[in-house]
């Protein structure tokens, strides 16, 4: 019989962030296999050009057939919601491109940050698993450009907002994943004693 402290678990929550070619999505799918046996992906990722297009392919190839694939690019919370009760976990491939897929598409910095407010929220709320693969941008070259500037400051800030909603923070170096926040997410807060009689 159950203890009558015990809880249900949460589904979790992971955030995975890193430089090019750093291990980031094969990582986040080594973590996908672990959870139940319903696993969707939400890829952001448009075939602009042909080596996006190449590494859509190899992004797909990496993954298990039987995994659902959604294609958005920018209603990214409305698809996550639309997943409720579909699956257990969902991957998210990758928050990189779904701001910069916004600000391709003439969105001002106020309305794509308020975006990242509602993915926080969405996190903290989820009703599966979750994945979200990110860039980790502010320790690269300095952008030379006014847009490049904007772009970084925008993915920093949205990575932050997320990551605070996050149960867990990881940060992928050379296919290393270094934990950066933990958070139990079954536990609850120890209740204090009560006072002692007179």
């Amino acid at each position: 019989m159950p203890s009558r402290f015990s809880f249900p678990l949460r589904p979790s929550s992971l955030l995975i962030l890193g430089g090019a070619r750093s291990g980031k999505s094969r990582y986040a799918v080594s973590q996908a296999l672990v959870g139940g046996p319903r696993v969707s992906v939400v890829a952001t990722a448009e075939a602009l050009d042909t080596d996006m297009a190449a590494r859509i392919r190899r992004h797909r190839e990496d993954r298990p057939r039987s995994w659902l694939t959604v294609e958005e690019p920018v209603e990214l919370v409305g698809a996550l919601r639309r997943l409720a009760g579909q699956t257990d976990t969902v991957l998210v491939d990758c928050l990189t491109l779904w701001v910069a897929n916004q600000l391709q598409r003439g969105l001002a910095d106020e309305a794509i940050l308020a975006g990242g407010e509602a993915l926080a929220k969405f996190v903290d709320e989820r009703p599966y698993s979750l994945i979200l693969v990110s860039n980790e941008v502010g320790e690269g070259v300095h952008p030379e450009t006014a847009s490049g500037l904007r772009f970084r400051d925008l993915l920093g800030t949205v990575n932050q907002t997320v990551a605070r909603a996050a149960d867990r923070v990881v940060l992928m170096v050379a296919g290393l994943p270094l934990r950066l926040k933990d958070q139990p997410f079954h536990e609850t807060p120890p209740v204090s004693a009560p006072p002692e009689a007179p």
